[in-house]
């Protein structure tokens, strides 16, 4: 349907955005316009403001922009056409007609709705009657009070394949089976999709019925415990969100939306408080569902059965996912005990059991880790190996850069340790009797080898800085490996040093032997090459995440570089984009200077400390030796 930009014009002049917005938010008057704490993200300052003059939203802390089409879409989750819809009707306005082939299928729709509302009504008046005794005894059994029953809609299909066809008979036999509530057969007469079924009507963002699910009464082999309808004009499952209708309105106060497995854990969790939940379509996470769920919640956390089923059901969900990642945007997991499923676990333990577990939910990342790292034996170098191509292979199906470089850097961060744990190591007693750990004296050739690979690789402050912390620090040699080599792809000399550094990573291990400076040993660095990591006596930790900033500082350097480069020579073709462009990456050049000055000024202040506390010893020691 093409709507011109003259009619939408008229349809948001007629349209107060700050009315359309008071049914969900509290605004305050500021000025010509109104303020409230942003619907979008949480905040206690209020950011977000609305201006009815110029007919636009905005926040100032998360950015988020648009109109009363754009309000409609993404707090209610209406698709294009049904926002303009809804806003259309409280305008009074008619929407222009489509061509004739659109104008037929949207009136196919419409007259499919009303058999899907038809054919709701009936399971109610079902479930209510005689013929429904079971079902309620069903209901009851698992603990569903009235409310629920009525809130959810629950039916019952009778166990006869002509019911539906003769009690729903003002419509066409044609309409019911394109609304997919009757099998249509070669040579035999169209009977009934759902028999002898508890029936749950699926709804869609504006609460209209579009498909149904059914569940037997009781487990029977070779039978479906459960039915969705099939994908029809009006429902395609891999694009709808059970119970969204409602998740999307309890969302909005919670900040929160649930991804449980299925209706029932659905249903569960809303009678016990959690009414922010919904449900795929019995499969895995969509990519559009992701996107559904992201219009709720930055996060949406998934909640899967503790079992093997439901572990391969979050990384089939996290796989689906690691591609859509964007900033600020993921996913997060619980797992429920083994055995137990939401119901289960609220009916054993309560509702605040369940509430802990979504207080504590694990990270997309940490699903990544623990699942691969856990999945198969990792006894030999062949089986480590293994472990690091998995999880290579989940960082390169992400498509945002950052997020991808964040999620190697990470991974690889775990895996290091994992697979090259230090090795048991003295302890000996620096100034003060603080505890450090230092590399033995290298030996001759080792230095002599290490001078001669590097050759011009020393002549990078950074660099020089780099190689040097790895060889003070060579348990972290095999934990850098991947960005360093990376880092010397095109550079002879440097990957020459890196590889040796590999290869001599056993001679450098750490040992009791005599603290040693790294200049009797290396090549000295510039002087300005001032870092704590390699500093005589600094502290491990802070020395080994320093070394680990300092290598993503190298790697990511003449990465942008490049891209200003590129962005240089766009300025023929796109002078504004390549502009703005240029000037953000010089920014990040700069911070990236700006932090290495920081670093610098780190290791210059913790050695003047330690020559005042060394001075302030020397004159303890003259006081004592007076008295």
């Amino acid at each position: 349907m093409a709507l011109s930009p003259q009619w939408l014009d008229e349809l948001k002049g007629r349209i107060t955005l700050s009315a359309l917005i008071q049914r969900t938010v509290k605004l305050q008057r500021a000025g010509r316009e109104w303020k409230a704490c942003c619907p979008f993200h949480s905040e206690k300052t209020p950011s977000f403001y609305v201006n009815d003059q110029k007919g636009f939203y905005h926040c100032f802390g998360c950015q988020q922009h648009g109109g009363a089409i754009d309000w409609m879409m993404e707090q209610h989750g209406l698709p294009f056409m049904d926002a303009v819809k809804e806003l259309a009707a409280e305008a009074g306005m008619e929407v222009p007609a489509p061509d004739p082939r659109a104008a037929r299928q949207a009136e196919r729709r419409a007259t499919l709705h009303d058999v899907m509302a038809a054919a709701q009504q009936w399971f109610v008046s079902e479930l209510a009657g005689p013929g429904g005794a079971q079902a309620r005894a069903y209901l009851e059994r698992r603990g569903l009070s009235d409310h629920t029953i009525r809130q959810f809609g629950f039916g019952w299909a009778p166990d006869d394949k002509q019911a539906l066809k003769k009690a729903l008979s003002d419509f066409d036999e044609r309409l019911l089976i394109e609304a997919g509530l009757l099998i249509e057969v070669e040579d035999k007469i169209p009977y009934s999709r759902f028999r002898g079924r508890v029936m749950l009507p699926i709804q869609d963002a504006r609460e209209r019925v579009i498909a149904f699910g059914g569940r037997i009464l009781q487990d029977r082999d070779g039978v479906a415990k459960y039915l969705n309808s099939p994908d029809t004009p009006l429902f395609d499952k891999g694009r709808t969100l059970y119970n969204i209708h409602r998740a999307a309105a309890a969302s909005r106060k919670t900040g929160r939306v649930i991804v449980a497995e299925g209706y029932m854990d659905v249903i569960a969790l809303a009678a016990a408080g959690f009414e922010d939940a919904v449900a795929p379509m019995g499969t895995a996470l969509t990519e559009q569902q992701v996107e559904l769920l992201w219009r709720m919640a930055d996060k949406p956390v998934l909640c899967f059965d503790g079992d093997k089923a439901g572990q391969r059901a979050a990384m089939r969900a996290a796989e689906r996912s690691l591609p859509l990642l964007r900033p600020g945007h993921s996913l997060q997991i619980v797992q429920l005990p083994t055995g137990l499923d939401p119901d289960d676990l609220i009916k054993r333990d309560g509702p605040k059991a369940m509430e802990k577990l979504l207080a504590e939910p694990k990270s997309l990342l940490d699903l990544v880790w623990q699942h691969e790292r856990d999945v198969a034996p990792l006894h030999s170098p062949e089986d480590k190996a293994g472990l690091k191509a998995r999880l290579l292979g989940h960082v390169d199906a992400i498509q945002h850069p950052d997020i991808r470089s964040l999620y190697r850097r990470e991974l690889l961060d775990r895996y290091g340790s994992f697979a090259f744990p230090p090795r048991p190591q003295r302890e000996f007693r620096g100034r003060g009797g603080f505890q450090r750990d230092v590399p033995q004296r290298t030996s001759p050739q080792v230095v002599s080898a290490l001078r001669q690979a590097s050759g011009t690789a020393f002549r990078d402050m950074l660099t020089t800085a780099v190689l040097h912390g790895l060889a003070r620090h060579p348990s972290e040699i095999h934990r850098h490996a991947d960005a360093m080599l990376g880092l010397a792809k095109g550079d002879a000399q440097l990957a020459q040093a890196v590889d040796f550094l590999l290869d001599s990573s056993q001679e450098l291990e750490p040992a009791a032997n005599s603290p040693i400076s790294v200049g009797d040993n290396l090549p000295p660095p510039p002087d300005k090459a001032r870092f704590s990591f390699l500093m005589e006596g600094s502290d491990p930790d802070d020395a080994r995440e320093d070394l680990a900033e300092a290598v993503a500082l190298l790697v990511e350097r003449p990465a942008l570089e490049a891209a200003i480069v590129a962005a240089t020579r766009r300025f023929d073709s796109d002078p504004e984009g390549a502009f703005a462009e240029q000037q953000r990456l010089r920014k990040r050049k700069l911070e990236i200077d700006s932090r290495l000055g920081q670093m610098t000024r780190k290791r210059a202040a913790a050695e003047a400390q330690e020559d005042n506390d060394a001075a302030t010893g020397d004159a303890e020691v003259a006081e004592q030796e007076t008295d």
